[in-house]
């Protein structure tokens, strides 16, 4: 049973890092404004590391006898990161960006305990190292919500 949640949040974090490649895509090409600018840039730099923490998560399915979710089995989670109405509702964006990384952060958490349970270390490993990502991520976006907040 512990294998099987393994498995089962392999899963759900390689559907997570998928959309939120498509979300920090998206938010980067529409905002507007001088203020976007950085945003969007951190958005972009962030797009290649997502793409990376998925195709190991996939590959580590892979190595389970598992496999990753397609589009059919894609359950999309990520609500507060749509693209805002107004292009120029930067603050929006970074509190998506935010809620993201916190669940990201949450789904890897579990994944550390459920590999420690099923005593899979090379799957604790992997998590840990996201998590890591995730959690530099977040410091990130912190700041920059500081600094919109302030304005």
């Amino acid at each position: 049973m512990t294998a099987d949640r393994v498995v089962e949040l392999l899963r759900k974090a390689y559907g997570d890092e998928i959309e939120t490649v498509m979300n920090y895509q998206t938010n980067a090409i529409v905002l507007d404004g001088v203020r976007a600018e950085e945003i969007k840039e951190s958005l972009q730099q962030d797009i290649q590391e997502e793409l990376t923490h998925a195709e190991q998560l996939g590959q580590r399915l892979k190595q389970l006898d598992a496999r990753p979710p397609g589009s059919a089995d894609f359950v999309a989670r990520q609500d507060s990161l749509q693209p805002p109405a107004d292009s120029t509702d930067v603050l929006s964006v970074i509190r998506g960006v935010l809620d993201a990384e916190e669940g990201a952060i949450e789904t890897y958490r579990a994944l550390i305990d459920a590999a420690e349970a099923a005593n899979d270390p090379v799957t604790e490993d992997l998590a840990v190292t996201i998590l890591a990502d995730e959690e530099a991520h977040r410091t990130e976006f912190r700041g920059f919500e500081k600094e919109y907040r302030t304005e």
